[in-house]
């Protein structure tokens, strides 16, 4: 096995990698011994000299070393399928069945490695690198996918042009790892049916991690009036449309995004009920004279780093305000945040304060966040991104 450079701490710094946090920040490193570029693998040691943990160097940003294993391993190719078989076996407890053929199968920290995502779509895999250690093992990652999800998974699509660092210094190309397609492909989640652009399309192509939340806004939807705002490709629009909700708007300031969410009201012949609108949401809100039953508000991630957080909790309170201000008496909003650097508690009290500047009465049915195949490892809880409520708004 090759040697790998050796990472030593600063005194008092390997606590974080005992409670088996897989990230090492920058500042916590005393030197390192033997050469090493970005995407190589390293052991990191204690400052007294104990082994901690093998993972890969990424300079240039807080995270200098993303820990993949607590043990001194071998990371040829069958350990990297073993990371994908666990993935995989995990996935087939959660017994997704006919009705549904599209889900995570990787989620980076959750299923033990970070920089790591894969979305099944039917028969493809969409594979995204977010950093260049993870980029260099793609072609292995492929053909572990390909092994592991035969025969159902035939294609492994690379899209991690747009997901790698812009200082990474790769010059990544899209495009097929294994098999090939049309780059789009209709699948059913919950027997309502999307098409999923994975070649042009944002991400993977679709959102997955909303699947369950669609399902319950399905359950409150027959016979009401809906706004979905930022509706990318429509997911809550067709959900409310198929379980019979009278009227649907759906509202992106994407013109690509708005023409999907119409193919798939088409595709799921429910078109005569919906109507979209190539706008921004804050406009259309403060323009539009029309209230609603219910409204979604699930808008991109406001802020990526700390720095932005501030920003980010007057963006979400002056949402919540708009949409709070026009939602029916006894109407239902169902509010979302996928900012990682904003915690559901601090989530929770930038909507108590929209709900006082509105200067209505609000209930929390529900507490909402990512589904189990975008799984949490209990030492890294920053996995915990996606945060939701369902209020009911008097």
């Amino acid at each position: 096995m090759k040697a790998f450079a050796r990472v030593t701490l600063n005194k008092g710094k390997e606590n974080s990698l005992l409670r088996r946090h897989p990230w090492v920040f920058s500042g916590a490193i005393k030197r390192i011994d033997g050469e090493v570029t970005e995407g190589d693998f390293v052991e990191v040691f204690s400052f007294g000299g104990d082994f901690l943990g093998t993972g890969y160097y990424q300079p240039g940003g807080s995270i200098a070393v993303r820990i993949f294993s607590f043990e001194q391993v071998n990371p040829d190719y069958e350990f990297w399928k073993s990371k994908i078989q666990k993935a995989f076996d995990f996935r087939q407890t959660l017994e997704f069945d006919e009705n549904t053929n599209v889900y995570r199968l990787f989620f980076a920290e959750g299923d033990g490695l970070a920089g790591l995502v894969v979305d099944v779509y039917g028969d493809t895999a969409v594979l995204q690198c977010h950093t260049t250690g993870v980029y260099r093992l793609r072609e292995q990652l492929a053909k572990a996918i390909i092994e592991v999800g035969s025969p159902v998974i035939k294609a492994v699509y690379d899209k991690s042009a747009e997901s790698l660092p812009k200082n990474s210094g790769v010059e990544a190309t899209n495009g097929y790892l294994i098999g090939e397609g049309q780059g789009s492909q209709v699948v059913a989640e919950n027997k309502n049916k999307f098409l999923v652009d994975w070649v042009n399309g944002q991400k993977t192509g679709f959102f997955i991690d909303q699947r369950e939340n669609r399902a319950l806004l399905a359950h409150y939807s027959k016979g009401k009036s809906v706004l979905n705002t930022f509706c990318y490709t429509g997911g809550f629009s067709i959900y409310a449309l198929n379980a019979g909700a009278t009227l649907v708007h759906s509202v992106d300031s994407s013109k690509k995004a708005i023409e999907l969410t119409d193919q798939n009201a088409e595709l799921n012949k429910v078109a005569d009920r919906h109507q979209s609108f190539a706008i921004d949401t804050f406009t259309f809100l403060k323009d539009n004279p029309d209230t609603y039953d219910i409204i979604i508000l699930d808008p991109p991630a406001f802020a990526k780093h700390q720095s932005a957080r501030h920003n980010a909790v007057m963006g979400y309170k002056r949402l919540n305000v708009e949409a709070i201000k026009r939602i029916k008496p006894g109407g239902i909003l169902f509010t979302f945040s996928c900012s990682q650097v904003v915690d559901k508690y601090l989530f929770n009290n930038t909507i108590m304060a929209a709900a006082i500047e509105a200067g209505r009465n609000i209930r929390i049915m529900h507490q909402l966040n990512q589904p189990a195949d975008h799984p949490v490892s209990i030492f890294h809880p920053e996995g915990e991104y996606l945060k939701g409520l369902v209020l009911f708004v008097e």
